[in-house]
């Protein structure tokens, strides 16, 4: 008797967090890791948001609370969509998860039927794939690279749809590469999608986490028909530096949402009332916490990227978002000492056997690309301080000093 299901047959776990936990164990055992792994701010919740949650528990606000989310969070969500992209709701079109992920899969669950398919753009977050097959939907994998600022093109899409085609996803700033897209790359997109009887899931978590004056512009913006066929999805996690908080939420069609909450009440119901509580002194409270963070990001993106131009063999665009480099190492991959592990190592995967080594050998660990998609590059998260930063990438350059002899 086989004692897993078939379905978690095609699902692999999540390499990021993998990865993490193997640094974290690492330096557990007293060794000087440089993690650049982890897709979490190393700053601390801000000082309003936690109090709010202090005050919520004083008040006794820790009892169940309506499975899509409480009424005033749905408030504050309405507001924000309101305020700072042009997007009205209402509350049955808006709800809460534990997490943006949470929200992503009840999405799916919600969504796809067997055989449907999903545009995926890669490179892409790692669980975009798995939680599609999850749902029994088919992801259809349509490849960026560097020379395209890892952004698909209209021709692209129109390409991969088909008929059996239900959802595409669209990921500003992205995460692996911190790419975003322009308000025209938008339109190009949408101009393709709107005649289309296909929904788009756009992923907004690093919305606030965008540089050098670009405007954060998402397919529901551009109009209102394309608006109707969205389902945005967004959090605290990443602007607040509130990922252990847990809060995502989503935001479309009513019909959806409906399904979605019944999804949700049949597995985790409501998310914490306490970080329900935080999520919401977050959206409506001061926001100078998430400027003076991207002002570090800011600062830790051009630090990171021009030591890594430095290395013989890598390259990297600049990001416009998030914070994460997606530098390219094939010409590493030319070197002698690299064809010598690939010989001893048998593996498949380059940038995985480049991070296995990388980790094991110079204690730094960072995320081999063919997780998100490609194999061309690695995925290096900069929510670390200069110095590590510094370290990290010297460690890097003499690997690749050591693998070019």
């Amino acid at each position: 008797m086989k004692l897993v299901a078939k379905r978690l047959d095609v699902v692999e776990p999540s390499p990021t967090l993998a990865i993490t936990a193997k640094a974290n164990q690492l330096k557990a055992s007293g060794l000087d890791v440089v993690g650049f792994g982890a897709g979490e701010p190393d700053f601390d919740t801000p000082t309003h948001i936690k109090e709010a949650a202090k005050k919520a528990m004083d008040q006794g606000k820790t009892k169940y609370t309506p499975v899509s989310g409480t009424v005033s969070l749905k408030e504050a969500i309405i507001r924000k969509f309101e305020t700072e992209n042009g997007l009205k709701y209402e509350k049955n079109q808006i709800i809460v998860g534990t997490g943006g992920k949470q929200v992503l899969y009840n999405f799916f669950m919600a969504t796809l039927n067997p055989g449907d398919e999903v545009i995926i753009p890669a490179p892409y977050w790692v669980s975009y794939a798995d939680i599609v097959r999850l749902a029994e939907g088919t992801p259809v994998i349509v490849s960026t690279d560097i020379s395209s600022g890892f952004k698909i093109t209209a021709e692209q899409l129109e390409k991969a749809i088909t008929s059996k085609t239900k959802v595409f996803i669209f990921n500003s700033p992205s995460n692996p590469t911190g790419a975003a897209y322009t308000r025209s790359d938008v339109e190009a997109l949408v101009k393709v999608l709107e005649p289309k009887d296909i929904i788009t899931v756009s992923d907004d978590i690093y919305e606030k986490i965008i540089y050098d004056g670009l405007e954060f512009v998402n397919p529901a913006m551009i109009s209102e028909k394309m608006k109707e066929k969205t389902f945005v999805i967004n959090g605290v996690s990443k602007a607040y530096s509130m990922t252990g908080w847990r809060i995502g939420y989503g935001a479309g069609n009513a019909e959806i949402v409906k399904n979605m909450d019944t999804m949700q009440g049949q597995s985790t119901s409501n998310a914490s009332s306490i970080s329900q509580a935080a999520a919401e002194a977050a959206l409506t409270g001061d926001q100078t916490p998430v400027a003076e963070m991207l002002k570090a990001f800011d600062k830790r993106r051009k630090l990171i990227v021009g030591l890594l131009r430095e290395i013989p063999g890598v390259e990297c665009r600049m990001p416009e978002g998030a914070f994460y480099a997606f530098p390219y190492i094939t010409g590493v991959y030319a070197t002698p000492g690299f064809k010598r592990l690939l010989a001893e190592k048998k593996e498949s995967s380059y940038s995985k056997l480049f991070c296995d080594v990388l980790l094991d050998k110079y204690n730094v660990a960072a995320v081999p690309g063919i997780a998100f998609g490609d194999d061309k590059a690695i995925r290096l998260s900069y929510a670390l301080g200069d110095k590590d930063i510094e370290k990290g990438v010297a460690r890097i350059k003499q690997m690749v000093e050591d693998l070019q002899k």
